[in-house]
């Protein structure tokens, strides 16, 4: 990239060789070459030979010192694009024809000039006469180069060129992946913006010459390249509404960039009839309002604290003033330095690789609110316990292997006796401190891959995988033990909490609903029983039986049954 920086300077800073005149007509060669219209050239200011209408003109290149032959000098003209030039040198009766692209580009030079060259080199006052067929209204800057000198300067634009058309490249692709990959909207026009602006460049720049058909297609008719450069402004438009939520957040902003595509798809359906020089200063008008309307909808956007606009405003500020600068070239204002040809292409290039940036950073962001929702989703807030919903889900699918695999599943229903005259009586933080700390020494006594949910209010669900009926009930009086074995100790006092427990094992073939009907059954049982205890269920139906002791030695009063 210094080496490039280097080039630019170097080249903007060269001295002037020739002096350049125009001729404002299209008369035969013979007649030009003779000298019979020797008065009729007008003296043109600067190096540069820029023309803006698409009829040939002649131009006249007068040496103001001898060019001696000894480097092998080499007439360049810089930065053609689509331009068509016919050279006669001193003592040509044919012309050299040069383009970048079609049947008259010359492949031993890079896409940055046409070279001419000069074996005999050019005695002071010698002329060179060129007809300039003009596909495109840009300025061609004029200079004497030695060979050495071109394909040093053919090898640092060569690597620019493809530095800026191969990032573009590669983060058209990676949108699409991402496109593909995530089915965000967005990536899918970022990536139309990118692909269409690699494809501008490579027209208008000459690299599509790689291409026989594509360069012959393209080197015959600009609208091409203008068609290419007018869908990726209205691709990025339409991915500004999208990035920074434009509809929703500043439809004034989106009204105006709506207006602009409108006046883009004019254009595009203008450009299919006619070649007029009228149209690229017309759209790059149109790109400069979708430019500034983008860059104050960004800013606005940061005001208010939205992440993305940062990245946004990055990638535009510098578009807006190299689009200014174009556009006064374009409307004759002034001429551009030279640098501003690569500028222009580096700018693109930057802008696409922090929106990418950018774009990806608002793709993580919805991923974390996406994957905080979810937890949201997933656990209770209050105690770190699933949330009904998630526990629900999980069990469906366990219930459903341990059909196939005709293994064992227990669930325990519990809650917290007398918990409303708790909240009644203390308030309900003190009502949600007894909710942790009972999860907390509930949760602590389960194994690492049994579930605990929170399945409303005060009522905990525990689902037991791989555990029989009678291994069920030892864990629910242990956990019965957990709360009872000791007070609670809150805000400064003690609070003596118990716990009814209800207990089902899944039957073959039952479904969820009712195997958490048993249990539920079970608990109300346990509560009718006189509460602090552990009651399982084991009948298809409701049915009482005589208590059956488990052990218990937490608690003198505490039972355990099975009903």
């Amino acid at each position: 990239m210094m080496a490039a920086f280097g080039m630019l300077v170097a080249t903007s800073a060269s001295a002037q060789v020739f002096d350049v005149s125009r001729l404002d007509d299209d008369p035969v060669p013979l007649e030009v070459l003779s000298g019979r219209h020797q008065t009729d050239f007008a003296s043109v200011e600067g190096q540069a030979i820029h023309e803006t209408s698409r009829r040939p003109r002649w131009w006249r290149l007068t040496a103001r010192q001898a060019v001696q032959p000894a480097d092998s000098p080499n007439l360049v003209l810089r930065f053609p694009y689509l331009n068509r030039v016919e050279v006669w040198r001193p003592g040509d009766a044919i012309p050299l024809r040069r383009a970048l692209v079609g049947a008259d580009s010359d492949p031993e030079f890079s896409t940055r000039a046409l070279v001419i060259p000069l074996p005999q080199g050019l005695a002071t006052g010698e002329s060179i006469y060129l007809r300039v067929s003009a596909l495109s209204p840009t300025a061609m800057s004029v200079d004497v180069e030695p060979l050495a000198a071109v394909h040093r300067q053919d090898l640092r634009h060569v690597a620019l060129r493809t530095f800026v058309l191969g990032t573009l490249a590669v983060l058209a692709l990676l949108a699409v992946g991402f496109w593909v990959g995530i089915g965000e909207r967005t990536y899918a026009y970022l990536s139309l913006t990118l692909a269409a602006q690699a494809f501008y460049l490579a027209s208008v720049g000459g690299e599509v010459r790689a291409v026989a058909w594509l360069a012959e297609l393209i080197g015959a008719d600009p609208r091409v390249g203008r068609m290419f450069g007018l869908l990726g402004v209205v691709a990025s438009n339409s991915f500004v509404a999208l990035y920074l939520n434009l509809p929703e957040r500043h439809p004034r902003f989106m009204r105006v960039l709506h207006g602009c595509n409108a006046a883009l798809l004019v254009l595009l359906l203008a450009n299919l009839g006619t070649v007029a020089n009228w149209l690229p200063w017309v759209a790059n008008s149109v790109f400069l309002v979708s430019a500034v309307t983008t860059f104050a909808a960004s800013v606005v956007a940061a005001w208010e604290r939205q992440r993305e606009a940062y990245f946004m405003a990055l990638s535009w500020a510098p578009m807006i003033v190299l689009v200014l600068l174009r556009l006064g070239e374009l409307l004759g204002g002034w001429r551009n330095p030279e640098w501003m040809e690569y500028a222009f292409p580096i700018g693109l290039a930057m802008g696409g690789l922090v929106l990418t940036i950018g774009l990806t950073d608002h793709m993580h962001q919805m991923r974390r609110d996406r994957d905080h929702a979810s937890r949201l989703a997933t656990y209770d807030a209050l105690t770190g316990a699933l949330t009904r919903s998630a526990i629900n889900e999980r069990l469906e699918a366990l219930a459903e292997a341990a059909h196939r695999g005709r293994r064992p599943l227990s669930v325990v229903f519990f809650d917290i006796d007398f918990f409303k005259r708790i909240n009644d009586a203390h308030g309900h933080r003190v009502g949600d401190q007894t909710l942790r700390i009972v999860a907390l020494r509930t949760r602590n006594r389960l194994r690492t891959y049994d579930l605990f949910g929170r399945y409303g209010g005060d009522e905990v669900l525990v689902v037991l995988p791989d555990t029989q009926l009678r291994e069920a009930l030892c864990v629910a009086e242990n956990l019965r033990a957990a709360v009872n074995c000791r007070p609670l100790s809150i805000e400064n006092r003690l609070f003596n909490t118990t716990l009814s427990l209800g207990v089902a094992e899944l039957h073959y073939g039952e479904t969820v609903e009712k195997l958490l009907e048993r249990a539920d059954a079970a608990l109300y049982a346990s509560k009718a029983a006189g509460r602090d205890r552990v009651t399982g269920y084991t009948a298809s139906r409701l049915r009482t039986t005589a208590a059956t002791p488990v052990s218990n030695t937490a608690n003198s009063h505490g039972t355990s049954t099975v009903t």
